[in-house]
């Protein structure tokens, strides 16, 4: 299992909308441009971000898209939501009651109403992970960026998203 490139494109993308002034949004556009990926992918990425109501669209010439909430507010596990869906990594097929010695029509407890130990561990697993990443939000990754960031780089990069006229 792994996350699509998506997850990674959207936590890149969030983290350049935190220091977008309120009231002022950022296009689609300008994100892929900064980042070298297509629009069009993007615009994809974007829309499920959209519907899981983590941006918003801003319509109009100078439309775009802001964040709709702090980005304190949103997690790491909220993007992978957005960008990958909500079903478990892990999908247990109950392949332990397939078992060539079992009496398939009689199948005794141990086998139709205990968990699968495979399952509790996989679905333990996940849950630390996505505990992890409940964890890690959108502003401490713009903290944790910021401060390794060279300073003008860091500057720059704000410069560059807030005033495209300079560009």
């Amino acid at each position: 299992m792994q996350f699509s490139i998506g997850v990674e494109y959207a936590l890149h993308c969030l983290l350049y909308m935190v220091d977008i002034p309120q009231g002022k949004s950022v296009g689609v556009k300008d994100l892929a441009t900064f980042q070298g990926v297509s629009e069009t992918y993007l615009s994809k990425v974007y829309t499920k971000l959209r519907k899981a109501g983590i941006v918003r669209a801003i319509p109009g010439v100078n439309g775009g898209y802001e964040l709709t909430r702090s980005a304190e507010e949103i997690t790491f596990w909220d993007v992978v939501e957005a960008v990958e869906g909500s079903s478990s990594i892990f999908q247990c097929a109950e392949i332990r009651q397939n078992g060539i010695l079992l009496d398939k029509n009689n199948l005794s407890d141990v086998y139709t109403k205990c968990p699968c130990t495979i399952k509790v561990v996989m679905m333990e697993a996940e849950e630390q992970m996505r505990n992890h990443l409940r964890s890690k939000t959108i502003a401490w990754l713009h903290d944790h960026v910021f401060t390794i960031l060279p300073e003008d780089q860091g500057k720059a990069t704000i410069e560059w998203f807030n005033n495209p006229k300079s560009r």
